[in-house]
């Protein structure tokens, strides 16, 4: 396992991993200890907050666009300093924000939950040229946001149903057009999407939690390979490194404290050609 340890810290419920294209520097977030992590030269980092705190979009060099369980907020890296952005389902206290994204358009979706896992609690929502909108109601367990390289589709999944969905989206703005459809029923299979993230070639890596594992469709939905690891609760991938070409995954400790591997980052190198991150505009 050494060789793939990236950070051996057992995040609660580790998810939002990031890699920062201008910076090189890799962040994830500890959902249920409300932090966010990261590594500079070997060294580990956090930076506390006062609520949940899940996923995450760059600004520029310092500045990262942060989801909490009640807001869309700033957040400098290097002076800690934040500012208020919009508000998130700021009046449910029974809810808090979960996986997301920034897209090709330089917007940033959302997803959110109930803090219990509440049937249908939670939404996806996208921020965009400073509107808030809501786009899917009623999703139990928001996951797997993410885009084609182009530019044509989004992902999303409810974990709760396990059925990763399609939504076509507008060349010019990169809102949704007409409905989502089904596109891959994992499911069925016995499996629960989590994070997922899209490569260069437009083949999805989906993090399955439970499974120990990322496994990588084409864009057809058809299983290419699988990618292991220690942590058996795996919640979201990553590309990154100087070439982009390393898989970062995070999983999660909760409800196993025994198992040593839980809650780690891991690190498996050239495995594809990641997109580079989108840039948020504010």
């Amino acid at each position: 396992m050494s060789d793939i340890l990236f950070d051996e810290r057992k995040a609660m419920l580790g998810e939002g991993p990031l890699w920062h294209p201008q910076r090189q520097q890799f962040f994830w977030f500890d959902i249920l200890q409300k932090q966010l992590c990261s590594r500079v030269d070997g060294n580990p980092l956090s930076w506390q907050f006062d609520e949940y705190v899940s996923a995450a979009g760059w600004i520029d060099q310092t500045r990262l666009l942060i989801a909490s369980a009640s807001k869309l907020f700033t957040f400098d890296v290097e002076t800690g300093q934040s500012v208020d952005v919009a508000p998130l389902e700021a009046e449910d206290k029974t809810t808090r924000s979960n996986d997301g994204r920034a897209d090709p358009w330089g917007g940033f979706w959302i997803g959110t939950m109930g803090i219990k896992a509440e049937p249908q609690a939670g939404a996806i929502y996208r921020y965009y040229q400073g509107e808030v909108r809501l786009l899917f109601p009623e999703i139990t367990i928001s996951n797997a946001i993410c885009f084609s390289p182009d530019k044509q589709f989004a992902y999303f999944v409810d974990t709760d149903v396990g059925i990763i969905q399609r939504q076509k989206l507008r060349a010019d703005t990169g809102w949704p057009t007409g409905a989502a459809e089904d596109w891959l029923d994992l499911g069925s299979d016995g499996l629960r999407p989590d994070g997922a993230v899209i490569d260069a070639a437009g083949n999805m890596w989906n993090a399955q939690w439970g499974a120990g594992r990322v496994a990588c469709y084409n864009p057809g939905g058809t299983l290419l390979q699988t990618v292991s690891v220690p942590g058996a609760q795996s919640t979201c991938p990553a590309f990154g490194g100087a070439d982009r070409t390393d898989l970062y995954v995070t999983s999660a400790a909760v409800g196993l404290p025994d198992d040593a591997a839980a809650g780690q980052v891991f690190r498996i190198k050239n495995v594809a050609k990641g997109q580079a991150e989108h840039q948020v505009i504010l």
